[in-house]
């Protein structure tokens, strides 16, 4: 709902339209309704799963990874077709979908091969949908690392910055550290801390976080149970610790970004 909904212009839910700033140029989300000729409505059930898992439209079009089946491509096909079902349900809007304005070489579609080639695996990852509940909301429903990991100059994830914050997110821009680390991360939360932010928004210093991820939390975050969030925050809490500073400090009276890595 939240990428694929222009609330800027008072745009349909689930027509896309929406402007996704990135360092790469700004990509438009795309009309996932059931409208038939400018949406999703003739998408069979193969369509769907290929689309998630492997990042090709019906066509063969090989999709930009702002779409993330870089991380959807672990998710249960039980799951991919019920997000389907959910979908073919919602009111078909006829809304024809805008192109994207990369900068070159982005620009140039073939460039998605050879970053195919070097960043994105077939391979399923090994997450078991019941018992690595955490794991699977994070790294594969939630795909939080597209977000907050940072990527390299070709946009491939930087493995060893895994969930560590970026400067350089899409829209807001900075992205923070959902790692452990005491000093940079979330690490002196609690799993208490974590599951009320998910929920509320409001994080332990009192502060409420806004922009991109405030609509995440309203539109789905909050509506997850109890013991799913407390399974997010417990794996949070579990991953490898990354020492990376990258939101705005105060020092000397003036804000400024501090980026030490």
């Amino acid at each position: 709902m939240t990428c694929h909904t222009d609330k800027e212009n008072k745009g349909g839910q689930f027509s896309g339209g929406r402007e996704i700033k990135s360092p790469y140029g700004s990509f438009y989300s795309t009309n996932i309704t059931p409208d038939i000729e400018t949406g999703i409505g003739r998408w069979s059930d193969a369509d769907f799963i290929q689309a998630l898992k492997f990042g090709k439209s019906p066509q063969g079009k090989t999709y930009y990874p702002a779409f993330p089946y870089t991380s959807y491509r672990s998710m249960t096909e039980e799951d991919i077709l019920a997000i389907k079902a959910y979908l073919f349900k919602q009111k078909p809007i006829y809304k024809i979908n805008r192109a994207h304005k990369l900068r070159f070489p982005f620009s140039w579609r073939l460039s998605i091969y050879p970053w195919r080639w070097l960043f994105f695996s077939k391979n399923v990852a090994d997450y078991d949908a019941n018992q690595d509940v955490g794991k699977y909301l994070v790294e594969v429903l939630g795909h939080c690392a597209e977000c907050h990991t940072a990527r390299n100059m070709l946009g491939g994830l930087k493995q060893e910055l895994h969930l560590a914050g970026t400067r350089y997110g899409m829209e807001e821009g900075i992205v923070p550290n959902i790692t452990p680390d005491f000093e940079t991360g979330i690490g002196d939360w609690s799993t208490t801390e974590i599951v009320f932010f998910l929920r509320s928004g409001l994080k332990p210093n009192g502060d409420d976080v806004q922009g991109h991820m405030r609509e995440v939390i309203d539109d789905g975050l909050r509506h997850l149970t109890d013991e799913d969030l407390k399974s997010i925050a417990i794996y949070l809490k579990s991953v490898p610790s990354k020492h990376n500073p990258v939101s705005f400090l105060k020092r000397d009276g003036v804000s400024k970004i501090y980026d030490e890595w």
